[in-house]
């Protein structure tokens, strides 16, 4: 492939997250994907485990799997931005599916099982947090404290979305984060890829149908140093349709070592892939730009 690839590794939902994040960081890891644990169970979700992971990390993406099923997406906005400060910008989010009906009992919402029900939720969610993410201007909160002025109503805006399920007013209570946009990932063929800025798929024949977004091959991680040559080969050889790699281990201690110690060396030294450069945000590590918000660009 003539363009080098960001490389990400999903770490799941085990204990350790903090010290997994930072080894995956020193490795060179680009991002990192936090399954969503079951909240039926009582688990702490993905989002809650990448807040307390941008603390000890500086430059690697936390890219947060949350559902978009049950959740309010007014709510799961505001967490996701909240994120995008935390992490100074590195924040991303797996626009997921929930399809066990103990789920919808731990929000106490109607189950929704039918793949036109879930694609509804999945559209609706992530539309209504594009529009709340611009429902503040860069520029609204002015805190200029000898006025007493904090913010410039002006450049807060009503969303005003109407869905068949719910409907969403705005503005947000959370100003614009700070990518303008937190990074919107989505398996392909759930979701329509126009509100995507990344595309989780399985093959090379998806990726290639795919248009105007950011495309990244979901690979099984290797598990020894053979099995990381095979892989560097296969980046090698690869489409440029993909942007991106994704590992999913199947040990994350023992795959991201292997990753570490056999797989990302290789790969920087032959300029297949890059390293996040500090103090950026994800969306300059994925090769993406910053947004125009939506409101401002309409005047």
């Amino acid at each position: 492939m003539s363009t080098t690839v960001t490389l990400g590794i999903d770490i799941g939902v085990g204990v350790g997250t903090a010290a997994t994040a930072s080894a995956a960081e020193n490795a060179g890891f680009g991002y990192v994907t936090f399954d969503d644990d079951d909240l039926a169970t009582g688990g702490v979700d993905a989002i809650t485990r990448a807040a307390f992971v941008a603390a000890t990390t500086s430059t690697v993406g936390l890219v947060a799997t949350a559902s978009t099923t049950y959740a309010e997406p007014f709510h799961l906005s505001s967490q996701l931005a909240s994120l995008d400060y935390a992490s100074r910008g590195r924040a991303g989010w797996v626009a997921a599916r929930s399809l066990t009906p103990d789920v919808a009992a731990a929000w106490g919402r109607e189950v929704v099982s039918t793949d036109v029900g879930l694609a509804r939720e999945q559209r609706d969610s992530v539309t209504v947090a594009r529009g709340l993410w611009d429902s503040w201007e860069d520029d609204a909160v002015i805190r200029d404290f000898p006025t007493g002025r904090f913010l410039n109503q002006q450049k807060l805006h009503y969303v005003d979305f109407v869905g068949e399920k719910y409907s969403v007013k705005g503005p947000a209570i959370v100003p614009r984060p700070p990518q303008g946009q937190v990074v919107v990932f989505g398996r392909f063929g759930e979701i329509d890829t126009d509100l995507l800025d990344v595309v989780l798929v399985e093959n090379e024949a998806d990726a290639r149908a795919v248009t105007g977004a950011h495309v990244v091959l979901d690979v099984e991680a290797p598990g020894d140093p053979a099995a990381a040559a095979a892989l560097v080969e296969r980046i090698a050889a690869l489409d440029d349709a993909i942007g991106g790699i994704r590992l999913r281990p199947a040990s994350v201690d023992d795959d991201l070592r292997v990753a570490a110690r056999y797989l990302l060396p290789q790969l920087f030294e032959r300029g297949l892939a890059h390293r996040p450069v500090p103090a950026t945000t994800l969306r300059s590590t994925l090769g993406l730009a910053r947004p125009v918000n939506r409101f401002e660009a309409a005047r």
